[in-house]
C-alpha cells in the first residue's frame, strides 16, 4: 500500500497520475486534510501540474542547505503554518521540509537531504497532532538510521492526550502558534 498527505494541487494531481499509471495498482490511502482544498498558499503553478511528477519528500526551496542551521520536517498543513511564520518573521536559517509519503517511506531521499544538510546537527519533526497521534510514532525511527554522526531529531507538537483536539477553538490556535514558533526560532 500506499500511504500520503499531500500538500499542493499538483502533488495531488501526480499522486493519482502515478496511481493510475502504475503497472501493479496498490492501496492508496490519502491523509489529506479537507481544508488545504480551500488553503489559500495550498496552490500550484499550471507548469507544476503540467511538467512536474509526484515528489516523495519536498525540500525548502528559499532555505539553501549551507544557510540552515535547523530543519524542520512537518507533513500536512501544519507546513503553511511554519511557512507562514517563516515569511512574516523573514527568518532565513530554518529549512521547512515537507515528508509527503509515509509510506512505503522515502528512505533514499530522507538519506540525500540529510546528508545535503550534513552542517545541521538539529533535527525538529513537527506536527500538529498530539505526540501518541499523528506520524511521530511511525517516522522517529525511520529518520533515526538516516541521520549522520552529528545529527539528532526531536519532536515539536503537542503533548500526548487522548483527544485529538482541545475541544475550545481558542486554546488550539494558542497551541499551534507555540508549537509553530518553538520549531521555528532557534534559542
Amino acid at each position: 500500500m500506499q500511504v500520503v498527505n499531500c500538500t499542493t494541487p499538483a502533488q495531488y494531481f501526480h499522486l493519482l497520475r502515478r496511481q493510475v499509471k502504475q503497472v501493479k495498482r496498490k492501496p492508496l490511502i490519502v491523509m489529506s486534510p479537507k481544508s488545504l482544498l480551500r488553503h489559500p498558499m495550498a496552490v500550484s503553478k499550471a507548469d507544476e501540474l503540467a511538467n512536474g511528477n509526484f515528489q516523495l519528500v519536498i525540500p525548502d526551496d528559499v532555505v539553501s542547505p549551507d544557510a540552515a542551521k535547523r530543519i524542520v520536517l512537518c507533513s500536512g498543513k501544519v507546513y503553511y503554518d511554519l511557512l507562514k511564520f517563516q515569511q512574516e518573521q523573514e527568518i532565513k536559517d530554518v529549512a521547512i521540509v515537507r515528508l509527503e509519503q509515509y509510506y512505503p517511506f522515502p528512505d533514499h531521499d530522507i538519506k540525500e537531504l540529510f546528508a545535503a544538510h550534513s552542517n545541521v546537527s538539529d533535527i525538529v519533526w513537527c506536527q500538529e497532532e498530539p505526540r501518541n497521534m499523528g506520524a511521530w510514532n511511525f517516522v522517529w525511527p525511520r529518520l533515526m538510521q538516516e541521520t549522520q554522526e552529528v545529527q539528532s531529531i526531536r519532536y515539536i507538537g503537542r503533548v500526548a492526550a487522548a483527544a485529538p483536539a482541545t475541544g475550545s477553538a481558542k486554546l488550539h490556535a494558542a497551541e499551534q502558534e507555540r508549537l509553530v514558533e518553538r520549531a521555528m526560532i532557534i534559542s
